[in-house]
Protein backbone atom coordinates (compact mmCIF):
# COMPACT_ATOMS: atom_id res chain seq x y z
CA UNK A 1 0.00 0.00 0.00
CA UNK A 2 3.08 2.35 0.50
CA UNK A 3 4.15 1.54 -2.61
CA UNK A 4 1.52 2.68 -4.61
CA UNK A 5 1.10 5.50 -2.44
CA UNK A 6 4.80 6.74 -3.11
CA UNK A 7 4.09 5.54 -6.89
CA UNK A 8 0.58 7.85 -7.26
CA UNK A 9 2.88 11.25 -5.55
CA UNK A 10 5.83 10.49 -8.09
CA UNK A 11 3.10 10.46 -10.81
CA UNK A 12 1.35 13.88 -9.99
CA UNK A 13 4.61 15.62 -9.47
CA UNK A 14 6.11 14.18 -13.15
CA UNK A 15 3.14 14.20 -15.29
CA UNK A 16 2.47 18.57 -14.85
CA UNK A 17 6.24 18.96 -15.65
CA UNK A 18 5.92 16.82 -18.54
CA UNK A 19 2.70 18.07 -20.32
CA UNK A 20 2.98 20.53 -23.43
CA UNK A 21 3.35 24.02 -22.25
CA UNK A 22 0.87 26.53 -24.58
CA UNK A 23 2.50 29.99 -24.67
CA UNK A 24 -0.31 32.62 -23.79
CA UNK A 25 0.07 35.77 -25.92
CA UNK A 26 -1.33 38.70 -24.19
CA UNK A 27 -0.60 41.26 -27.39
CA UNK A 28 -4.07 41.08 -27.49
CA UNK A 29 -5.96 43.74 -28.50
CA UNK A 30 -9.91 44.34 -28.46
CA UNK A 31 -11.38 47.15 -29.44
CA UNK A 32 -15.25 48.62 -30.44
CA UNK A 33 -16.37 50.85 -32.93
CA UNK A 34 -19.24 51.69 -30.34
CA UNK A 35 -17.34 52.32 -27.09
CA UNK A 36 -13.56 53.34 -25.96
CA UNK A 37 -12.17 50.81 -23.34
CA UNK A 38 -13.15 52.37 -19.88
CA UNK A 39 -15.95 54.93 -21.44
CA UNK A 40 -19.74 54.71 -21.42
CA UNK A 41 -21.34 51.96 -23.13
CA UNK A 42 -24.25 53.21 -25.78
CA UNK A 43 -27.87 52.92 -24.54
CA UNK A 44 -28.66 50.72 -28.33
CA UNK A 45 -26.29 47.79 -26.72
CA UNK A 46 -27.96 47.72 -23.19
CA UNK A 47 -31.34 46.60 -21.64
CA UNK A 48 -32.88 50.33 -22.07
CA UNK A 49 -32.00 50.41 -25.63
CA UNK A 50 -32.41 47.81 -28.63
CA UNK A 51 -29.91 45.10 -26.72
CA UNK A 52 -27.65 44.26 -29.25
CA UNK A 53 -24.47 42.83 -28.67
CA UNK A 54 -21.69 45.57 -30.21
CA UNK A 55 -19.46 44.99 -33.29
CA UNK A 56 -15.56 44.40 -31.53
CA UNK A 57 -12.07 44.52 -33.27
CA UNK A 58 -9.56 42.02 -32.80
CA UNK A 59 -6.13 43.19 -33.40
CA UNK A 60 -2.69 41.27 -33.02
CA UNK A 61 -4.63 37.70 -33.67
CA UNK A 62 -2.71 34.83 -34.11
CA UNK A 63 -2.17 33.52 -36.86
CA UNK A 64 -2.55 29.94 -34.98
CA UNK A 65 -6.00 31.09 -34.03
CA UNK A 66 -8.81 28.16 -34.23
CA UNK A 67 -11.74 29.49 -32.73
CA UNK A 68 -12.59 32.87 -30.70
CA UNK A 69 -14.46 32.80 -26.93
CA UNK A 70 -16.08 36.48 -25.61
CA UNK A 71 -17.35 36.02 -22.36
CA UNK A 72 -19.18 39.10 -20.69
CA UNK A 73 -19.04 40.03 -17.14
CA UNK A 74 -20.41 42.39 -14.83
CA UNK A 75 -18.33 41.99 -11.07
CA UNK A 76 -20.42 45.19 -9.68
CA UNK A 77 -23.56 43.17 -10.25
CA UNK A 78 -25.30 43.51 -6.34
CA UNK A 79 -25.23 39.62 -6.07
CA UNK A 80 -21.98 39.34 -7.35
CA UNK A 81 -20.40 38.57 -11.39
CA UNK A 82 -23.46 39.09 -13.40
CA UNK A 83 -23.01 36.79 -16.97
CA UNK A 84 -24.07 38.48 -20.01
CA UNK A 85 -22.94 36.67 -22.66
CA UNK A 86 -20.90 33.34 -23.82
CA UNK A 87 -20.30 32.44 -27.07
CA UNK A 88 -17.90 30.28 -28.28
CA UNK A 89 -16.06 28.82 -31.21
CA UNK A 90 -16.16 31.38 -33.62
CA UNK A 91 -14.05 31.29 -36.47
CA UNK A 92 -11.11 33.45 -36.05
CA UNK A 93 -12.01 37.18 -37.78
CA UNK A 94 -10.69 40.44 -37.16
CA UNK A 95 -14.01 41.77 -36.62
CA UNK A 96 -16.59 40.43 -34.47
CA UNK A 97 -19.59 41.78 -36.19
CA UNK A 98 -22.65 43.39 -33.52
CA UNK A 99 -26.49 42.46 -33.31
CA UNK A 100 -25.04 38.59 -33.21
CA UNK A 101 -28.48 36.52 -33.00
CA UNK A 102 -30.13 35.55 -30.19
CA UNK A 103 -30.07 31.75 -30.68
CA UNK A 104 -27.72 28.67 -30.28
CA UNK A 105 -25.87 28.62 -33.61
CA UNK A 106 -24.47 31.50 -35.29
CA UNK A 107 -21.55 33.08 -37.57
CA UNK A 108 -21.64 29.80 -39.55
CA UNK A 109 -20.90 27.27 -36.34
CA UNK A 110 -20.17 29.19 -33.36
CA UNK A 111 -22.41 28.08 -29.71
CA UNK A 112 -23.78 30.69 -27.61
CA UNK A 113 -25.01 29.50 -24.20
CA UNK A 114 -27.15 30.83 -21.41
CA UNK A 115 -26.07 33.94 -19.54
CA UNK A 116 -27.69 35.12 -16.16
CA UNK A 117 -30.84 36.14 -17.64
CA UNK A 118 -31.35 31.75 -18.27
CA UNK A 119 -31.60 33.53 -21.89
CA UNK A 120 -29.63 32.74 -25.18
CA UNK A 121 -27.37 35.06 -26.77
CA UNK A 122 -26.14 38.60 -25.28
CA UNK A 123 -28.35 40.84 -23.08
CA UNK A 124 -26.52 43.89 -22.36
CA UNK A 125 -26.17 46.16 -19.36
CA UNK A 126 -29.39 46.67 -17.16
CA UNK A 127 -27.97 47.59 -13.61
CA UNK A 128 -30.28 48.72 -11.26
CA UNK A 129 -31.52 52.12 -11.33
CA UNK A 130 -29.67 54.24 -9.55
CA UNK A 131 -26.61 52.55 -9.03
CA UNK A 132 -23.18 53.52 -9.05
CA UNK A 133 -21.49 52.93 -12.74
CA UNK A 134 -20.88 49.38 -13.14
CA UNK A 135 -18.09 47.51 -15.64
CA UNK A 136 -18.80 45.42 -17.96
CA UNK A 137 -15.72 42.73 -18.78
CA UNK A 138 -15.64 41.68 -22.82
CA UNK A 139 -13.35 38.72 -22.22
CA UNK A 140 -11.70 37.52 -25.65
CA UNK A 141 -10.06 34.50 -25.14
CA UNK A 142 -8.17 32.74 -28.83
CA UNK A 143 -7.72 28.99 -28.77
CA UNK A 144 -5.15 26.83 -30.69
CA UNK A 145 -8.82 24.78 -31.41
CA UNK A 146 -12.57 24.28 -31.88
CA UNK A 147 -13.79 22.78 -28.74
CA UNK A 148 -15.63 19.95 -28.91
CA UNK A 149 -18.85 21.66 -26.68
CA UNK A 150 -22.59 21.76 -27.93
CA UNK A 151 -25.27 23.61 -26.04
CA UNK A 152 -26.28 23.44 -23.20
CA UNK A 153 -22.85 24.58 -21.96
CA UNK A 154 -22.49 26.95 -18.67
CA UNK A 155 -19.43 29.55 -18.02
CA UNK A 156 -17.94 27.01 -15.55
CA UNK A 157 -17.91 24.30 -18.01
CA UNK A 158 -16.92 26.67 -20.56
CA UNK A 159 -13.51 28.31 -18.76
CA UNK A 160 -12.99 24.30 -17.91
CA UNK A 161 -11.65 24.37 -21.23
CA UNK A 162 -11.22 27.71 -22.28
CA UNK A 163 -8.07 27.24 -20.21
CA UNK A 164 -6.71 24.38 -21.85
CA UNK A 165 -6.50 25.80 -24.91
CA UNK A 166 -6.00 29.29 -24.60
CA UNK A 167 -3.21 31.17 -26.96
CA UNK A 168 -4.33 34.52 -26.32
CA UNK A 169 -6.76 36.54 -24.24
CA UNK A 170 -7.36 40.49 -24.56
CA UNK A 171 -10.33 42.51 -23.16
CA UNK A 172 -12.47 45.21 -23.15
CA UNK A 173 -14.26 47.45 -20.29
CA UNK A 174 -17.07 49.44 -20.79
CA UNK A 175 -19.05 51.38 -18.01
CA UNK A 176 -23.05 51.59 -17.91
CA UNK A 177 -25.34 53.61 -15.15
CA UNK A 178 -28.91 53.97 -15.63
Amino acid sequence: MRRILILLILVSILIPCCEKKIELKKNLVVESPAFKNMGYIPKKYTCDGEDISPPLILKNLSKDAKSIVIIVEDPDAPLGTFTHWIIWNIRPMKNIPENIPKKEVVLDGAYQGLNDFRKIGYNGPCPPKGDKPHRYFFKVYVLNRVLDLKPPVNKEKLLKEVKKYTIQYGELVGIYKR
